[in-house]
């Protein structure tokens, strides 16, 4: 009875391995969610195809702080050449501003989309990669958003609102919502 139940998992194995294609299947790779960013000179969404949801966020200013060591003195020298005293030096800081504050669009799941179970299956996603760590309730509340904001950050998005390219990454869609 054991050799026949072995037979047949093997039998059951080889099967399942000729239905795949390709050999071992790749997990999905990461999305670089600022590449979807749309950056405005006009007030208001982009203009885009009909259905399609857009939100907006202003992404943070990002200072630079140089700190850089100035002579105050020289050092002082003996005829010999005999270090008498030491040159004198202090730290100088100052502040740079890299990039600006500036508001930026993406396409987003259209409010309507947006249902208890949607933010419910959000939660879950976000729970399974270890960012969302409180019971499921359907709500887009702080800690949800804190989540996505995680979520996304790390992916080039630093929004607490979910983008459509990182509702496609977490499975919540598969096609354009909004699009009829």
């Amino acid at each position: 009875m054991m050799r026949h139940a072995s037979l047949t998992l093997t039998g059951a194995l080889l099967w399942l391995t000729a239905c795949q294609q390709g050999g071992v299947p790749q997990a999905p790779g990461r999305a670089d969610l600022s590449v979807d960013l749309v950056r405005l000179t006009v007030p208001g969404p982009p203009e885009g195809a009909a259905g399609e949801c857009w939100a907006s966020d202003v992404t943070p200013m990002v200072i630079e702080t140089v700190t850089e060591q100035v002579m105050v003195s020289k050092a002082k020298l003996g005829p010999d050449g005999t270090v008498l005293s030491p040159a004198v030096f202090h730290s100088e800081a100052r502040q740079k501003i890299v990039q600006e504050r500036e508001q930026v669009w993406f396409r987003s799941p259209c409010p309507q989309e947006m249902t208890v179970d949607f933010i419910a299956s959000l939660q879950r996603a976000l729970k399974a990669r270890g960012l969302y760590v409180l019971p499921l309730t359907g709500q887009m509340d702080a800690a949800t958003r804190a989540a996505l904001r995680r979520f996304q950050a790390d992916r080039g998005l630093e929004s607490d609102k979910l983008s459509l390219t990182a509702a496609r990454e977490l499975g919540l869609v598969t096609a354009d919502l909004g699009k009829k």
